[in-house]
């Protein structure tokens, strides 16, 4: 279930200035990687030797959710719950891509961001070189 926080930031400018969560941000973390670490401990192929050691292991990542267009959401996830941190607005066509590249089907709404949608956040929010 996601805890929505009442103090959500919807400004780039603003999560640009919140330094300890943007470099924090795991810019290799995918929802599907997300899942499979902190909800299904032990069943996963995804995640080679990066696993969760316990309750207090988390990860701070960006989504789209495609009903929520031209905007990324970013994520901090452990075993117990999900928190909204942020809600920004991207480049239509850069979201438009990821979910594209995804493969848009009905009822799955949650998707990756490409690495072009990766290099522009990182650059907009002075964090580190997106690999």
């Amino acid at each position: 279930m996601i805890q929505s926080s009442e103090k959500i930031i919807t400004n780039i400018e603003k999560l640009k200035k919140a330094r300890e969560i943007v470099n924090r941000i795991d810019w290799s973390m995918t929802p599907e990687k997300a899942i499979d670490m902190y909800l299904e401990w032990g069943a996963g192929w995804t995640r080679g030797n990066d696993f969760v050691r316990g309750a207090e292991d988390e990860s701070i990542y960006f989504v789209i959710y495609d009903w929520e267009q031209p905007r990324v959401t970013l994520l901090k996830r452990n075993s117990r719950e999900v928190e909204e941190l942020a809600k920004v607005a991207a480049p239509p066509e850069l979201v438009k891509n990821a979910i594209a590249e995804g493969g848009k089907k009905a009822g799955v709404g949650v998707y990756p961001l490409t690495h072009e949608l990766k290099v522009w956040l990182s650059d907009q929010l002075d964090g580190p070189p997106v690999e």
